[in-house]
Formats: C-alpha cells, structure tokens, sequence
C-alpha cells in the first residue's frame, strides 16, 4: 500500500514537471514570437459558466466567470470567480464562493490540456430535524488536472481534483466532466 502511494505521488510530480516545462518553453518562444505592438485586450478572451438544476424541493445555481490572457496560441492563463447556491427544503442550504488560478497549454490541433487551483469558502447550513449532519464553514482547496477536445470557442473534456476530500469536497467525486465557452 505504501508503494502505490509513492508510486502515484511521484506520477503526479512527474506530470506536473512536465506540464510546467512545456507551460514555460512555449511561453519563451511565443514571447519572442509576438508582435509587440499587440494591444493586450486583443489578447483577452472571457467566458465561464452558469448552471441551474432544479426539482421536488431541490434548486442548485452556479455563475462562473472566467478572463485568460493568451500569451500565444498555445498558452494562456487567467483567473476566475465561483459562486454556487443549494437547498433542499427541511434539509440544507449552502453557499460557496472563491476564486481560481487558470493554466491552459494547447500542444497539439484540438488538443487542450488544463490545470486549475480553486479556493472555495464553504457555508453548509443544515437543518435541525436533519441527524447525522452538523452545520459547517470551511476553506476547501481543489487542483484539477484536465485534458480536452476544443473545436472553435469550446472545450469539452474530463478533469481531476488531486486534492479530493470526500467528506470536505462540495463534488460527489474526483473525477469530473467540464465545458468551457470563451468569447
């Protein structure tokens, strides 16, 4: 058990080496590439999320918006806002906001890879008659490794939070679809 362990800690590390390597490569030669008369909001693009989901009792709303700076057609980072808010009638409420750290390195046609660090304040509120459950307020941090298909302004893809928590986590579990819009 002890092996496996170290065997996936050491995977990770690898991976992020390598990930930051080709991050900050690309970064240099598209640097020395880029036309330094570019106007730095030709260079912005915003985009995000908004969901809702609703039924018997139950109403979930989340608004994610997003800003990146595309260093060059292949690298581009940038921050994002979150905000999501749930109940369950004579169950629970809660709200979360934060705020996140976007990586994004395109190193082939289609082909996104992603890394995203969120910080989430966490409000679970829950209700008395509700056993089991204890209302709760805490920081929950997230680190998310993804890889996507883009086609024009969309990527569609699957993502992974290394630093999953079950029982701290507002995601049911670690692994997690995503898509992205981008104006």
């Amino acid at each position: 058990m002890y092996m496996i362990i170290i065997k996936v800690n050491r995977l990770k590390f690898l991976f992020f080496c390598l990930l930051f390597t080709c991050f900050f490569y690309t970064s240099s030669y598209a640097q020395s590439t880029i036309d330094r008369n570019n106007d730095f909001w030709e260079n912005v693009q915003f985009g995000g999320g908004i969901g809702i989901n609703f039924g018997d009792g139950y109403f979930s709303g989340a608004l994610a918006p997003n800003a990146l700076y595309m260093f060059s057609p292949y690298v581009a980072a940038g921050v994002g806002l979150n905000f999501q808010y749930s109940s369950q009638r004579d169950l629970f409420n809660s709200t979360v906001v934060g705020g996140s750290l976007i990586g994004l390195f395109t190193p082939a046609r289609g082909i996104q890879l992603s890394t995203e660090f969120e910080q989430l304040y966490v409000n679970r509120d829950f209700d008395q008659e509700f056993v089991g459950n204890a209302d709760d307020n805490y920081w929950y941090p997230a680190l998310f490794l993804g890889v996507g298909y883009t086609s024009g302004s969309v990527t569609f893809g699957i993502r992974y939070d290394v630093l999953y928590d079950d029982q701290k986590s507002i995601q049911p579990e670690a692994w997690m679809p995503f898509v992205r819009f981008w104006f």
